[in-house]
Order: structure tokens, then C-alpha cells, then sequence
């Protein structure tokens, strides 16, 4: 008689990407940020830095991981906090360890998101030698910017972005932005200047509040501040800049108005593909969800005792986010209930403790995807059509569909 199956014989899903939160500390402090100024409060009793034992037990839990699930490719995101604050020596040591262990068995692909304010000459070498990605957060021109991503002393960080970003145009080092809208703001003057600024892509990323924050904020902006920003700036990419420069929220809606998947995890309600590690060990599998609650991200695994796969198992948040969670009650029959799909979890989180929301932003999703539509001149009748095409005939199966990549300011 055969034995039973069990969960470890069952060969686990890739993972896309790992995130490594190298620092749980910061040299700025940005007033949203949901790691250090919204509910959560586990980054207090974390090192600040992550640890030599820490970062090698990661490394084997990632090299296991790889093995089981036959990927073939690892993408690894520095995170934090800020992962630079790790300093060079340290961070030279880490890629060199990721590729001397990984390489043979996956094509290693490191990335790093960072506020850039300490990129310099010697850090673009050390992320040439590792050929390391690299993206930056910038939240517009200097007012706007710097009414929220200051530093320990109240002082915008604006100045030090831009004379970072020079360095990297010096060396012909490419880049990505990624921008917080900032709601109010003059939304083309803010787009062309992060195109002055020499970047290769753009990420624009809906704010992340609880709803009585939300509310103020419409007060002050309108019903659908995000959408009032976004619209002027697509317009302005499709008109007069080039549809082949990648801003991944409007690629994404493109591609899942024309019957595909999204490239970001904050549309279209895929099950989640990445993990991140904290300074600890521990493992969290959507931290921005940090936003909603204390410690509600916290799933009591660790990569000194547990495989990645076990990620899911002490959390229902943190389980439902990676193996997919139904479409909210309130958008069945809405026409961007497949598109859309509800919006981004963080903001579908509601006092209940569940995620049966559609986004805070819904009315400004609605708005943008309409306009979108009408650019592109493609009806949600076709949308299905090509859904089922595509996918099957329910339109959530077939092909498998690209691993999401986290939007993490």
C-alpha cells in the first residue's frame, strides 16, 4: 500500500521575489511610511541589521527552495528599513555570497529599493560589479517630496536624491523611480520631472492610510484625488512620450484590459509569489499589510527552523494574500471585477479583519480604468472576450500567469 502524500512531497510554487530587509532601521522618516509610522510596531525588537547567521541560514533556506520548486531563476531585492545603511563591505560580501551559492543552481538576479540619499560613486561600482538593479523613491518635485520623506531632523531629502541620481547619470547607471502620488501636486509638472531626471521606469503608488486618514484626504483633494493625478500623467505618456517607457500601473492595466495578467501586485488579485526576511529571521509574506494592525503580518516562522513554504501556515492574512483570496462581495457585477479584481489587499483591509472590501480607492480605480479603456478604445465586452481566449472560458484559468512584483515604497 502506497503511503499518504504529504505537504513535503508536493513541490512547492516558485518564489518572485525573495526580499531580504537587510536594515530594520532608517535614515529617513517619512510621515506615511507603514513600516515605522502607521500601526506596527515589530520593527522596535529587531536587530538593526540583519545578522551574519541570519543572512546565511536566509541563503540555505533560499537554495533549498530553488532545488525544490525548479525555478529557473532567483530574484533577490534588498528591502528595509533602508538596505543600504548595511554599508559597502557588507553588502559587497552579500551579493558575492548569493552568487557563489546560487549560481549554479538558479540565474541570480539581485535588486535593490532604496531612498538613494547614500548612492554614490562607490556604491554604482559595487552595484555594477553585482549588476544589481537598482530603484529609487522619490515622491515628486522638492515641495511635495519634501513635506514627507524627511530625515530624523525634520529636513527634506529632495537635494540629496537629485546629487545621487547625478552620480548615476555620470556613470551611465540605470534606474527606476518610484513615486507615492502626491496627491494635490501638479500631476504632469511631476511626472516630466522624473523623466528629466534620467530614470528608465516609473511606478506610481496609490497611498497606503487607514480610512479616516482617506477621508481627509478626499476632503482636501476631491473624491478621486488618484485618479485626477494619474489621468493627466497617462494622457502625457500616451500622447507625448513613448508607450515603450515602462510605468508598470499603466502597463499592467493595459495588459489586463487586452485579457492578460498584472505585472504588480497591487491589481488584478493574484495569489501572491514573494517572501520577505526580516532582520530576525522572520519570515512575512505581504508586509505592507503592516499598515492594518500590530504584528498583524507576523506568522511565527523563521528561516533558522522553517522552509519558505511554511510561510503561510501560521497566519490567515498572510495565507490568503499568497493562495488567492475571492473577489469582494461588493464588486460582483462591477465591470472591472476581473481587471481590477478589488484593488490592492492593504486597502481592502477594514476593522472587521477581513479583506471582503473593495480598495478604499475603488471610485478612483473605476475612473482610471474607464479613461484607460476609452485611450485604448477597448470595451469590457472585449476584455471577456479575450479573458476567456486567453485563459478559459472562466477566465481565471489556463496559462499560468507572471508572478506580480511587489509595490513597496
Amino acid at each position: 500500500m502506497s503511503r499518504p502524500i504529504s505537504r513535503t512531497d508536493i513541490r512547492p510554487a516558485p518564489i518572485h521575489p525573495f526580499i531580504l530587509k537587510t536594515a530594520a532601521r532608517c535614515n529617513l522618516n517619512c510621515s506615511y511610511c507603514y513600516v515605522y509610522n502607521q500601526a506596527d510596531t515589530a520593527w522596535r525588537s529587531r536587530p538593526p541589521l540583519m545578522p551574519d547567521h541570519i543572512f546565511t541560514a536566509t541563503v540555505d533556506r533560499i537554495s533549498r527552495h530553488v532545488v525544490q520548486s525548479g525555478q529557473a531563476e532567483a530574484l533577490i531585492l534588498f528591502h528595509g528599513g533602508e538596505p543600504m545603511l548595511v554599508g559597502k563591505r557588507r553588502f559587497d560580501e552579500m551579493c558575492r555570497t548569493l552568487h557563489r551559492t546560487l549560481g549554479d543552481l538558479v540565474d541570480v538576479q539581485l535588486a535593490i529599493q532604496t531612498n538613494g540619499v547614500l548612492i554614490d560613486e562607490d556604491w554604482i561600482a559595487l552595484f555594477r560589479a553585482h549588476d544589481v538593479q537598482l530603484g529609487i523613491s522619490l515622491d515628486g518635485m522638492a515641495a511635495a517630496n519634501d513635506r514627507h520623506r524627511v530625515d530624523h531632523k525634520g529636513r527634506g531629502s529632495h537635494a540629496a536624491v537629485v546629487r545621487a541620481i547625478g552620480n548615476l547619470a555620470a556613470a551611465d547607471y540605470r534606474f527606476g523611480l518610484l513615486c507615492v502620488i502626491p496627491l494635490g501636486e501638479d500631476p504632469v509638472a511631476t511626472h516630466r520631472h522624473f523623466l528629466d531626471l534620467g530614470c528608465s521606469s516609473l511606478s506610481y503608488l496609490l497611498p497606503t492610510h487607514d480610512r479616516a486618514e482617506i477621508a481627509r484626504l478626499r476632503r482636501l483633494h476631491g473624491p478621486t484625488p488618484c485618479a485626477d493625478f494619474l489621468i493627466p500623467v497617462f494622457d502625457d505618456w500616451f500622447f507625448n512620450g513613448s508607450i515603450a517607457f515602462e510605468i508598470r500601473e499603466f502597463w499592467s492595466i493595459g495588459r489586463l484590459l487586452m485579457g492578460g495578467s498584472s505585472l504588480v501586485d497591487s491589481l488584478g488579485n493574484l495569489p501572491l509569489q514573494f517572501v520577505a526576511v526580516e532582520t530576525d529571521g522572520e519570515m512575512e509574506g505581504l508586509d505592507k499589510l503592516k499598515a492594518c494592525g500590530d504584528r498583524v503580518t507576523h506568522v511565527g516562522r523563521n528561516v533558522l527552523t522553517d522552509d519558505f513554504r511554511a510561510v503561510a501556515d501560521g497566519n490567515p492574512f498572510i495565507a490568503a494574500a499568497m493562495h488567492g483570496l475571492p473577489l469582494p462581495r461588493d464588486c460582483a457585477g462591477c465591470v472591472e471585477a476581473q481587471t481590477c479584481a478589488g484593488g490592492y489587499l492593504p486597502h481592502r483591509f477594514d476593522a472587521d479583519g477581513g479583506f471582503d472590501h473593495p480598495s478604499v480607492w475603488c471610485a478612483d480605480l473605476i475612473k482610471l480604468f474607464a479613461h484607460i479603456r476609452g485611450r485604448m478604445d477597448i470595451s469590457p465586452e472585449e476584455t471577456i472576450a479575450r479573458r476567456a481566449a486567453l485563459w478559459g472560458q472562466g477566465g481565471e484559468a489556463g496559462r499560468p500567469a507572471p508572478a506580480p512584483t511587489p509595490v513597496m515604497a
